[in-house]
């Protein structure tokens, strides 16, 4: 995989994983209502993808070292990535009950997010424990603290 795909797949992968999960718990512990939880999915799918996507294009232009091929093919990798993967979420969350769509879409998130920490160590030639723990613990702390907002909003404003 080149240098573009590359950045625009892991962006995407990434920011769609914890973004989407980040996102599920807060409106869920603020919420506890399907329709405002899948509402925030599409949204995240739709509107932050194009907002990746537009972040990495400057970010790719700005190092002043892509090709204009190069700019755009990160761009792509980023949207296409990045929707997908928050999409993915739609499913668990439309067909189980709310509470246990959230657990799946840990379960489902954690897994895509082990897989891709793992071919990244072996490639950079480093612990997959080490990058695998890494990026797990950033998802944890993103959970417990977009729970915590949720149910502060909601205690406090609904």
């Amino acid at each position: 995989m080149d240098h573009s795909w590359k950045t625009g797949f892991s962006f995407g992968l990434t920011s769609g994983i914890i973004t989407t999960l980040g996102l599920i718990s807060g409106l869920l512990s603020g919420t506890q209502s399907k329709t405002i939880v899948l509402g925030g999915i599409l949204t995240i799918a739709v509107a932050d993808a194009f907002s990746d996507a537009l972040g990495i294009h400057i970010s790719e232009e700005a190092e002043i070292k892509h090709s204009a091929k190069e700019i755009w093919t990160a761009t792509f990798a980023t949207f296409i990535s990045k929707f997908i993967f928050s999409s993915s979420f739609l499913i668990p969350v439309w067909f189980l009950p709310l509470n246990t769509a959230f657990i799946v879409s840990i379960a489902w998130g954690m897994f895509l997010l082990i897989i891709f920490s793992y071919i990244l160590a072996k490639e950079q030639e480093e612990s997959p424990l080490k990058v695998i723990g890494e990026h797990l613990l950033i998802v944890i702390v993103v959970l417990v603290l977009t729970q915590y907002i949720g149910k502060f909003i909601s205690e406090k404003f609904c």
